[in-house]
């Protein structure tokens, strides 16, 4: 634990004194309140109108602003993870540092955790910021309590599983800009494959929708959690780590 938790020092450390943490979150939480703004605008415009009409019972701030802002958050998310990763391995391959690192006495999965854990806290800090929207939506009307907690879980998981792939395509390579390209367009891939669902068969349907963190997501923005759904993140999230870890574990073999 140690050893996890220097190498999270170090890289938080890093993170917080470069331009990239603040150009991210910066980015992302005026994205994502840009989003949260025109929901809100939206649902008041209509609430007006219906008031008006006298159908305001039917306007739900949960269907019209939360479920919206959830969904373009993960999208938002898909932009900026490659972002937070794709230096942790790639830079450290290019100076060198890498090897330095695998000459002490650290196991490869401590260093994969310790920077896991980095990346991790990043995202943590960039979604928890965005817990003024549904606080604000409290304040003025009552949205679904359980809708904003099972958003949240299924936002966590989501970045859990893109944290990894991203951490995965930095292993891969000492350029950044290929660890991120790479990272994206296979984030991108996954998050599209629901897609193709109703013209690949029921068969390759099926399965594609499987594989898509766009259908799996989908649940926890509408109030449901699945453990199909739960279990799915978990299990890519894994696999994307074993796989750095064996890519680690070569670069140590090649030393």
């Amino acid at each position: 634990m140690r050893n996890i938790y220097s190498i999270w020092k170090r890289e938080v450390y890093v993170y917080f004194t470069s331009p990239i943490a603040y150009v991210i979150l910066t980015t992302f939480l005026v994205l994502s309140g840009y989003i949260f703004y025109s929901s809100v605008a939206f649902f008041s415009n209509i609430s007006l109108q219906a008031s008006q009409m006298e159908y305001a019972g039917d306007i739900n701030v949960t269907e019209i602003v939360l479920k919206p802002t959830f969904r373009n958050i993960s999208v938002f998310m898909l932009m900026m993870m490659p972002i937070i990763t794709m230096k942790l391995f790639a830079e450290e391959q290019k100076t060198g540092t890498l090897e330095l690192i695998m000459s002490y006495p650290i196991r490869e999965v401590e260093l994969l955790m310790g920077k896991f854990a980095a990346a991790f806290t990043i995202f943590l800090a960039m979604i928890s910021l965005t817990g003024f929207y549904p606080a604000l939506l409290y304040k003025y009307a009552a949205p679904d309590t359980g809708t904003v907690i099972t958003g949240y879980i299924g936002l966590f998981l989501l970045g859990g599983a893109f944290i990894a792939m991203g951490l995965m395509f930095s292993s891969f390579t000492e350029n950044q800009i290929v660890a991120a390209a790479g990272s994206f367009g296979a984030l991108l891939i996954f998050w599209l494959l629901g897609w193709c669902e109703t013209f690949a068969g029921s068969g390759w349907g099926s399965l594609l929708a499987h594989l898509s963190f766009l259908k799996h997501f989908e649940n926890f923005s509408k109030g449901i959690v699945d453990t199909r759904d739960i279990v799915y993140y978990f299990n890519l999230t894994i696999l994307f780590l074993f796989i750095t870890i064996r890519s680690l574990e070569s670069k140590r073999w090649q030393r």
